[in-house]
């Protein structure tokens, strides 16, 4: 099952939001992530948070039109991404779609990429997306086929000290059993040179962002 979760990050209301949705997916607003459903006319299934960034009339709103409401105390120890992560995956997804996640708050921006290492999601596919980015998460031990168009940007930046014994194929810069080091930006805009790029590596944590270029 898969699972679409808003924050309450930047979103284009008239990007392509719209067009990931399937009707099958279980919608989770994470508090502010709330407006932006409504403002694109998308009915959450659940919406969780303490709404402490969601005016009255948007979770008057929301108990309208049938939204599930999860209310939690201002104080807490978990953002409300995280809180939207962990119901997600209690109810079953093995497959998250994050929107919204990026924004001017460096702080947030950065916990919400580092939550992709989170323990509680190593059994599922999590992927933080915008109009033109997508950013993943990568496993040790196990071949990736990263799908764009030639042209497109993709760049791994380490999460851990050393990736070690990396393989790319598919992109302007190979590399064969090589290593990637934590703080160096040697893995930063690759190009893919068709549709589809190849990564896999022995050991570390490897974050792959996307940038998807050349579409009108």
């Amino acid at each position: 099952m898969r699972s679409v979760i808003f924050a309450n990050g930047v979103l284009n209301h008239s990007g392509n939001a719209l067009k990931l949705l399937n009707p099958r997916d279980l919608v989770i607003a994470a508090d502010g992530g709330a407006g932006h459903c409504l403002a694109m006319g998308i009915k959450p299934g659940v919406a969780i948070g303490d709404f402490d960034s969601l005016s009255p009339d948007h979770l008057n709103r929301l108990k309208e039109i049938g939204t599930e409401i999860i209310r939690h105390p201002v104080r807490k120890d978990f953002t409300d991404l995280e809180l939207a992560l962990k119901l997600a995956v209690d109810r079953g997804a093995d497959e998250i779609l994050i929107l919204g996640a990026l924004g001017r708050r460096w702080d947030m921006t950065i916990a919400n990429i580092f939550m992709l290492a989170a323990p509680i999601l190593v059994q599922t596919q999590v992927r933080i997306v915008d109009d033109f980015q997508e950013i993943i998460l990568l496993c040790k031990m196990k071949p990736h086929s990263i799908h764009g168009r030639a042209g497109d940007t993709l760049s791994l930046v380490p999460l851990s000290e050393d990736v070690q014994g990396i393989t790319l194929g598919g992109l302007e810069y190979p590399l064969q059993d090589d290593i990637l080091k934590f703080g160096a930006t040697r893995g930063i805009s690759n190009v893919l040179v068709n549709d589809t790029a190849t990564i896999y590596f022995k050991q570390g944590q490897l974050l792959c962002i996307l940038t998807r270029t050349n579409r009108k």
